[in-house]
């Protein structure tokens, strides 16, 4: 039988707790929306609020990209690569930005849904 495509399990609470009623611990998720949101704002660039989520490949990506592209940059990286400094760095600032108010402005139920179930990477 294929994974691909078909819809994710719900989520199960740790043996011997009550489930809440509606399916998730909303008390986790708002904290998890809450922090990942916040970070995405101010620390975006460094993808800290992909490790929040569990999203661990997008988070390296957003940091490879960032301390690389600061370095690369810090030098004769602009010769060799012919970007101006900074661009990487600051394309994933704006990123993790736009990410971190998309966090905060979904319900906890789609937040939820779309990136601590589902696993949504990006946006």
């Amino acid at each position: 039988m294929s994974t691909h495509g078909s819809v994710p399990p719900p989520y199960y609470p740790p043996l011997g707790s009550t489930p809440p009623p509606d399916g998730f611990d909303r008390d986790r998720v708002s904290r998890l929306k809450i922090i990942a949101g916040v970070l995405g704002i101010l620390l975006g660039g460094l993808g800290i609020h992909k490790f929040v989520i569990g999203a661990t490949v997008p988070g390296i990506i957003m940091l490879a990209v960032t301390l690389l592209g600061s370095c690369l940059f810090l030098g004769a990286g602009w010769l060799l690569i012919g970007l101006p400094c900074g661009l990487g760095p600051a394309a994933m600032g704006l990123i993790g930005f736009v990410e971190g108010i998309v966090y905060l402005t979904k319900s906890d139920e789609d937040f939820n849904r779309i990136y601590l179930v589902g696993k949504r990477g990006w946006f």
